[in-house]
């Protein structure tokens, strides 16, 4: 891995002390070092509003790497190199005159890597203010999601952005979109031709695509009430899985070339009307229940909670898209707070044989699998039949993977968290794994329609009980097409 040498940069954390960039951002930057990618001339600057000694500040985000990264993986020599990378500055972002002291930390020469670890509200002001001080012409930017609430508002954000950096210099991260199965969707389809031959409508029955979650809104009630799970997880990342499974071949693995493909995805995707919904869509809430054998409380019942919200914490819908290539295939999405257990996977549902000629008992297990697994433990696995072992099986059948786990199959490499591929492609100028404007806004359509219906109806959000798969008309929405979810129990 050390092969990748970068060019030096200084790297500008905005918002340097929040969530993201304590548990997920600098453990990321400390293990790029920790492997020896980062050149030697590499600053990190971290800043911040909050005022006092900058040692202070410090010594917060050693603490920070001490916590998420794992004790294995702490190396004091490390540690030192990259604490040594590391300056404090106080500023306010929307206050010109703090960017000086920025200036004169990032010198004349770097390019200047400015990551937006802060809302978005404030994405067009920290542009204005570099392009005011000369730093925007070497810079590179890295938007953090969520982009706006609705199509109009993450226009504006967008449009803010551009009035100093064109679109080769955005880099907006989804950061699904850095986990190593995510990476391999791209050479599973278009480097195997026993997968690409197969994909579409002619062997394909359905696709389903979950991202389920144990945690509830864990203290994020201010944020999670206006946008939602919709907003949350369906307008970025599982769009985002969607076209990954949907696209056609690009030309090439240049960044414009496979997001081309992804465009004509999201404007093929058919627009569900307040009239289908009912059948199309569900959205939940979860109420009181259990997580690991101990009571949770209701979304409403969470701390600060305002008990009249009628924001949805669960989404179950079925996509269509209306192209030569998945015409009739069913996409079923759903994702949700409070779910039995942390999940993200695909499974590719292929058609069964024209003509069955084993017992008719065993006539639900024929059809194969490609189960694509995301998280908790990343792989793939293909579900076959096979002729049971045994002289007194005769023709009987039984279902078994030919599986590959990363963990078990690469046990000498360490999987790379997905932030550190993204800051690592951010620091390489390479956009392929982010998310263009076009992407965005598309997607943003689609979604807006989905919450204008509902307002339409108005109509409150299906319970379902804490530790459970999200409410009973989930089922009935793939239940009524004679599917059923894989692997819920």
């Amino acid at each position: 891995m050390a092969a990748i040498k970068l060019e030096s940069c200084t790297f500008a954390l905005f918002g340097a002390l929040g969530d993201l960039a304590l548990r997920k951002l600098f453990p990321a930057l400390y293990q790029l070092d920790r492997a020896g990618l980062l050149h030697d001339d590499t600053r990190i600057l971290a800043l911040a509003r909050e005022a006092g000694e900058p040692q202070r500040h410090l010594a917060a985000i050693d603490q920070a790497l001490r916590l998420h990264v794992p004790a294995k993986e702490l190396e004091e020599g490390a540690l030192a190199r990259f604490q040594a990378r590391l300056h404090y500055l106080t500023m306010d972002f929307l206050q010109a005159e703090d960017y000086l002291a920025l200036a004169e930390l990032a010198g004349a020469q770097d390019q200047l890597i400015a990551y937006f670890a802060t809302p978005a509200s404030v994405y067009g002001g920290i542009c204005a203010n570099l392009a005011a001080l000369g730093l925007a012409e070497r810079s590179r930017v890295v938007l953090e999601k969520p982009i706006g609430h609705d199509l109009a508002s993450s226009r504006a954000v967008n449009d803010a952005v551009a009035r100093v950096f064109p679109e080769n210099r955005v880099y907006r991260i989804d950061h699904y979109l850095g986990k190593e199965t995510v990476q391999n969707l791209i050479a599973l389809r278009f480097a195997n031709s026993l997968f690409e031959t197969q994909w579409n409508q002619n062997h394909i029955s359905h696709v389903e695509i979950t991202v389920a979650e144990k945690v509830g809104i864990e203290g994020r009630w201010g944020y999670f009430d206006q946008a939602g799970q919709l907003r949350d997880m369906i307008q970025n990342h599982l769009l985002q899985l969607l076209c990954l499974i949907a696209m056609d071949p690009p030309s090439d693995l240049s960044a414009d070339s496979i997001r081309d493909e992804k465009v004509k995805v999201l404007k093929a995707l058919e627009p569900i009307s307040a009239e289908h919904l009912g059948q199309r869509v569900v959205r939940g809430q979860y109420v009181a229940g259990s997580a690991d054998g101990r009571p949770v409380p209701g979304y409403l019942e969470e701390e600060n909670s305002n008990t009249q919200s009628d924001t949805e914490t669960f989404v179950a819908l079925r996509a269509d898209i209306r192209n030569w290539r998945w015409a009739g295939v069913p996409f079923y999405l759903r994702t949700g707070k409070r779910m039995p257990q942390k999940l993200s996977q695909i499974v590719i549902h292929f058609k069964a044989p024209p003509h069955y000629i084993f017992a008719p008992e065993q006539r639900q297990l024929i059809g194969n699998k490609l189960i694509i697994r995301l998280q908790p433990d990343e792989g793939i696995a293909l579900q076959v039949l096979t002729k049971d072992q045994g002289l007194d099986k005769g023709m009987q059948l039984r279902s078994g993977p030919l599986q590959l786990s990363f963990s078990d199959t690469y046990r000498s490499a360490r999987i790379p968290d997905a932030y550190e591929r993204l800051l690592l492609e951010v620091m390489r100028g390479n956009q392929n794994l982010f998310v263009r404007k076009d992407e965005i806004e598309y997607a943003w359509q689609w979604c807006d329609q989905l919450i204008a219906g509902w307002k339409q109806l108005g109509e409150a959000p299906k319970p379902y009980t804490a530790g459970s798969w999200g409410p009973m008309a989930s089922v009935a929405l793939i239940t009524r097409d004679g599917r059923s979810w894989y692997g819920d129990l």
